[in-house]
Parts: structure tokens; sequence; C-alpha cells
């Protein structure tokens, strides 16, 4: 979702303006996404756009994320770099690359070959050798990888998928946008001694996830 929009005309820019400004603190998060130049996820002809506060179509229907929704669901993972996460959703894999940053690895599963196909170039040019990459279905999770320390999804529900809630490590954290098409909820759940808790943290607007327990 659009949290006001600006125009950023550097990576440093956007960091400060976008990110810092707006209350995210986190010193490892800030660092990444100083480190992963958002340009080199973005298609050409939107170049000028790239450090701007808005999602950018990337072709087939998909969008490369604000870049404050990504820093606030990063932050919100409470990443200390040993963990395994498993991201749904790779499109552009800018947001992968933040992950493979701050994570020990990272498994991620996109429904588009062509966008996983692209995004894996962009991320072997930057050097990301923490990424393992599937084309499926994101909502069923990677099962034969699982548990999970973190899981992210970067395209919306209904509800949290079941897959995601059963391969989620104990203790773990799993972030999702959940809702109607129209609008929804980042929602947190927090696994510890075997008990979930559930938390709605920021209203959201993302493609739709594809998938059994998608819309589609």
């Amino acid at each position: 979702m659009r949290h006001g929009r600006t125009t950023s005309s550097s990576l440093e820019d956007m960091v400060n303006r976008q990110v810092a400004d707006r209350g995210i603190a986190d010193p490892r998060v800030l660092a990444a996404l100083r480190e992963v130049d958002r340009a080199a996820f973005v298609p050409s002809d939107l170049q000028a756009e790239a450090y701007d506060d808005h999602p950018l179509e990337i072709g087939c229907g998909q969008t490369i994320s604000q870049p404050y929704m990504v820093a606030l669901m990063t932050a919100e993972l409470e990443l200390a770099g040993t963990e395994r996460v498993l991201e749904i959703g790779t499109g552009s894999g800018y947001q992968t690359a933040i992950l493979a940053r701050l994570a020990r690895q990272v498994y991620t599963i996109e429904c588009v070959a062509e966008l996983s196909e692209r995004a894996m170039a962009a991320l072997a040019a930057m050097g990301a050798a923490n990424v393992c990459a599937r084309v499926g279905d994101g909502t069923l999770g990677w099962p034969d990888a699982a548990p999970f320390d973190r899981i992210l999804a970067t395209a919306a529900a209904p509800d949290v998928p079941p897959p995601l809630v059963e391969q989620l490590a104990d203790p773990g954290i799993a972030i999702v946008p959940v809702g109607p098409r129209s609008i929804q909820n980042l929602v947190k759940v927090t696994k510890e001694h075997g008990q979930f808790v559930r938390t709605e943290f920021c209203p959201c607007v993302f493609v739709a996830m594809r998938g059994r327990y998608g819309f589609e």
C-alpha cells in the first residue's frame, strides 16, 4: 500500500526519506536496503522511477513492492542472520535480495517461470549465493525443506495458508498480507512453545496470491 508518494533521486535518498524517516530503525535492514540497488530489479523503461515511493509493474501482472513496505515487512521478521527463510512470491527478486543479505538461507517460490528466471539472473549478478528457487504453488510452501524460521509472503491471500503455518519452526515468525483483493492487512503469526499468536499491524494492497489457498 502507498503510504504517501514521494520521489527520490538516489538510493541513499530513498532509504533516508522513505524508510528511516518513517520509523524503520533496524540498522541491519537499513544497511541491506543501501547495499541492494532497487534499480537492478526494475524494468529498463521504469528506471527513472526506481527510487520512487510506489510499487512498479514488472510484467506478468506482478509488481516490485514499495520500498517502505519491503523495509517494514523485513523489519517485522526480526532477522538475526542465522535464519532459514521461506519467501512466497519471488517477483522481481528485490525482496529476495534483501532477505539474502540478512538471513542464512532463503528459499523462494514463484508461480511464474519467466519472473523466477529473471529474478535469479539478477540475484546471481549481485552474488547472492544463499538463495534456492522453485517455480510452483507458493501456498503449499516447500515441505521438503521445512521447517523455516521465518516465512514471508509478498502476495495477498484470503487467509494465512495452512501449509505455511505447518511449516513454521518453533520459535518462528510468518508475515502474510491477508484480506480481500481490494485491501488487506499485514498479519504477523508468531509461534513459540507450540503456541500461535496472530496480530494485524498495517493496511496494505498486494497482488493476489495464486494457488490452492490463494485467490485462484
